[in-house]
């Protein structure tokens, strides 16, 4: 049978239904988030397939995102969430009646949660195929301890098929045995038409830094960058702050003390509507992390056309950012930092040949091919049956 054809945005999806008709497919996953909503409308409009999203919780305390429902078949479980070292997990019993209600063919889980680990159970009491499906990479895991490592590998070594974010998320899976015939990747993207085309000279702020207002995310560093920019381009610099987060307060405070080298603003939390404006009255986006298993910000940054400039410990680093193509991939020091955005806000042919590329490199990110790799790794375990 054929496989759904790669597609471009806004085109209808078609494909071929599979020997024994409509395929009941249960994906199960912690909250709704931008950047899948869309994808999973795009797999409900797959013909073959009933898709049902199972979600554990409609949302997580560190988590802003204010979004309808979505246009797609989905429920939400009887919410239990515990806390453990500032991460959020799912304790959701209830999976396995409604799993049982649903009846899948194909269970997809996002994660190791208990609620994921239950369902991973579902499917192998009754007998369904399961898929995992990951942003995580060989670097983003690789403190994990010998029990995580354990059930990873039991779980793994159990799939009919493997959904990754990214090519390291590919390679994770090859990391615990996963044969490359049964590798599928499914892209975190944003939706790249909504972000215009703005020349460099409209562009009111040098910086941009978006997301969470946390240590890992090293939003202070940011400050750092265009200060230590303004004293090597002998002018005041501008950044562009947007999100919240628990270092706000902190970073007001160090924000002030530089004011007279840079102009920092805050424009708070922001809708997924007013994100495209922000993007587009920046020049360079900062995306320093210490740890980030993909990097949506760098999407709306790139369809955007601005350069990014990030780290290694970014899942986007390699990828969809390129080091001297469309920014820059450094370690966390601070003259490095400087010589790039120095290097772009200084020199314009090198700023609208990297901005070009950032165009490019998003354009194939985007939610049809998202959809496909999920709907490509379902057919390939019902095939292989």
């Amino acid at each position: 049978m054929n496989q759904a054809t790669e597609l471009g945005e806004g085109k209808p999806v078609t494909s071929q239904v599979p020997q024994g008709g409509r395929r009941r497919v249960a994906l199960i996953t912690n909250i709704p988030a931008p950047y899948r909503i869309p994808v999973f409308e795009r797999l409900a409009q797959y013909r073959e397939l009933e898709i049902c999203i199972f979600y554990c919780s409609a949302r997580e305390p560190n988590r802003d995102w204010n979004m309808g429902r979505g246009r797609y078949r989905h429920t939400f479980m009887r919410e239990r969430i515990l806390t453990w070292r500032g991460r959020y997990i799912h304790i959701n019993p209830d999976i396995w009646g409604e799993l049982k209600r649903f009846s899948p063919d194909v269970v997809i889980t996002t994660g190791f949660n208990p609620t994921h680990l239950l369902a991973y159970a579902y499917a192998r009491f009754h007998g369904v195929l399961h898929i995992p499906m990951t942003d995580g990479t060989v670097v983003s895991e690789r403190t994990l301890g010998f029990w995580h490592r354990l059930v990873r590998k039991h779980v793994y070594r159990h799939s009919a098929a493997f959904v990754g974010a990214s090519l390291g998320s590919l390679d994770l899976y090859r990391a615990y045995g996963a044969r490359a015939s049964a590798l599928f990747q499914s892209h975190l993207c944003t939706d790249n038409a909504v972000y215009p085309g703005v020349p460099k000279s409209a562009r009111r702020f040098d910086f941009i830094f978006c997301g969470r207002f946390a240590p890992v995310k090293l939003p202070g560093f940011a400050i750092d960058v265009a200060q230590s920019a303004s004293h090597r381009l002998g002018r005041k610099t501008s950044l562009l702050f947007v999100g919240s987060g628990e270092l706000e307060s902190r970073l007001r405070s160090q924000a002030a003390r530089v004011s007279e080298d840079v102009e920092c603003e805050f424009a708070g939390f922001a809708t997924q509507a007013e994100l495209p404006g922000y993007y587009a009255a920046a020049r360079i986006m900062l995306f320093p992390t210490l740890y980030d298993p993909w990097g949506v910000v760098a999407n709306e940054a790139c369809a955007a056309g601005l350069p990014v400039l990030t780290m290694a410990s970014a899942g986007v680093a390699g990828e969809l950012v390129r080091d001297g193509e469309n920014g820059y991939i450094l370690e966390r020091d601070l003259e490095r930092w400087t010589d790039a955005a120095c290097a772009l806000l200084s020199d314009p042919a090198l700023y609208a040949a990297q901005s070009a590329r950032s165009r490019e490199l998003v354009a194939s990110y985007h939610y049809d091919n998202a959809a496909k790799g999920i709907a490509d790794a379902v057919t390939f375990a019902l095939e292989s049956r």
